[in-house]
């Protein structure tokens, strides 16, 4: 299973891009692949191939009406495991003896 982060915006739309985030995370959503939105990208769980296909489908989406589009993308690929999107935190916290913040 692969992990992805990624974060993807339009260039030369001015300060906000909220418009053109929410339409990735809203084609993150109907993957149906399990993520967790952050401040600064999504993370996102599943195979290389569903991971990569959505990353594709995320900037086209973006470059619909934008001409140009800037994408940071971090894969972090594990044979045979899955479940980790949660559990990398867990284990964290573990070895912390507490939750970390998520604010």
């Amino acid at each position: 299973m692969v992990l992805l982060e990624m974060s993807i915006v339009p260039i030369g739309k001015g300060e906000s891009v909220s418009h053109d985030v929410a339409k990735c995370v809203d084609l993150v959503d109907q993957s149906g692949l399990a993520y967790e939105l952050h401040s600064m990208g999504t993370i996102v769980e599943g195979t290389l191939d569903e991971v990569l296909a959505l990353l594709h489908l995320c900037i086209e989406a973006v470059s619909q009406d934008n001409d140009r589009v800037s994408c940071s993308a971090k894969l972090d690929y594990r044979k045979g495991a899955s479940g980790r999107l949660r559990s990398k935190v867990a284990s964290v916290e573990q070895k912390l003896g507490k939750e970390c913040k998520s604010d």
